[in-house]
């Protein structure tokens, strides 16, 4: 692409767009800016994604003590602007195929405006998934919360409902004792999915009480969370259970803008895009990398990976546009 086009502001078109600005998609920025791809980052949020919503990630290489999911992510923005990264905060709306001159790209559209560009890389995350019960979407913002970090300091002295067994789940459950006065843990089964140290902490903290073997069926209040309707799905037994908060860790559902045509050959029967080991897709020019791909460990190391890997094949499939 021509240098006097790439400076021209009123120009929209880029060898690559990446749509996503948490860890997959930075450090996917960091290695295409750094080897003079023209590359422009999409991101409707703040940059860094879900990890901005983690207290203390300890199982970040190179930081022994951990540090701040905020603090983390911070760094990966200071260093893809350091290498020039364009960072663009714009929610991106579909995905379509174009043609300029003869010559085939992909149409990017924003709520802004629009762009064109040779590949795209796919790093949009995943949004923690909802339970879909009578309650829920009325009482969000009243009671109901989806991130521990953002809310907990709301609920100081407060009995506390957490949905959910996995890492997430406990580790927001530890990170909410700080405030709350108990910690009830509602898991539907008899026993945790999240890792072995995580649950040590959570039976060895006085805060913390887990609810075995059942589910919320409701979240029921006057203008905010007052108690929710719980229910042992093994003794099909329904109570009623007071708190004043309820916080939802069940699991994400990926997240992307409409893919237009291409969405049949991106998407697998549970909703993530596919890839091979190279994070292309089923679409010549079009790469995946990060939570919204088909995957089975979603942690801020792996995206990280999968961004380089995204970053390194896009430089070659441009390389063969080239040639």
């Amino acid at each position: 692409m021509e240098e006097s086009k790439i400076k021209d502001k009123h120009y929209n078109g880029y060898e690559t767009i990446i749509i996503g600005g948490g860890p997959a998609g930075l450090t996917a920025g960091i290695y295409l800016s750094r080897a003079r791809v023209s590359a422009l980052l999409l991101e409707k949020g703040l940059p860094g994604g879900q990890a901005n919503l983690t207290e203390m990630i300890e199982n970040y290489p190179g930081f022994p003590d951990g540090i701040i999911g905020p603090e983390l992510m911070q760094q990966f923005v200071s260093q893809a602007s350091r290498f020039g990264l364009k960072i663009e905060n714009n929610d991106v709306l579909e995905i379509l195929s174009t043609d300029q001159h003869g010559k085939s790209l992909f149409q990017v559209k924003t709520e802004l405006t629009q762009y064109s560009a040779e590949s795209i890389i796919i790093a949009s995350g995943a949004q923690a998934s909802k339970l879909g019960i009578p309650g829920e979407k009325e009482y969000t913002g009243r009671g109901v919360s989806y991130c521990g970090t953002c809310d907990g300091a709301f609920f100081r002295e407060k009995d506390i409902i957490v949905v959910g067994g996995g890492d997430t789940a406990i580790e927001e459950s530890l990170f909410l004792t700080k405030f709350a006065r108990k910690v009830y843990i509602v898991h539907r089964r008899d026993k945790l999915r999240a890792t072995k140290i995580l649950q040590e902490r959570a039976f060895a903290n006085d805060k913390i009480e887990i609810i075995w073997d059942s589910i919320v069926l409701e979240i029921k209040g006057n203008n905010k969370v007052e108690k929710v309707l719980l229910k042992n799905v093994k003794k099909n037994q329904e109570r009623d259970f007071s708190c004043q908060g309820v916080f939802i860790f069940t699991g994400y559902t990926p997240s992307y803008p409409s893919l237009g045509s291409f969405h049949g050959k991106l998407v697998n029967d549970k909703g993530y895009i596919t890839t091979d080991e190279d994070m292309k897709t089923k679409v010549d020019g079009i790469y995946a990398c990060g939570d919204v791909r088909a995957k089975k460990l979603r942690q801020v190391v792996t995206a990280c990976g999968e961004g380089a890997i995204a970053a390194f094949s896009v430089e070659k499939y441009l390389e063969y546009l080239k040639n």
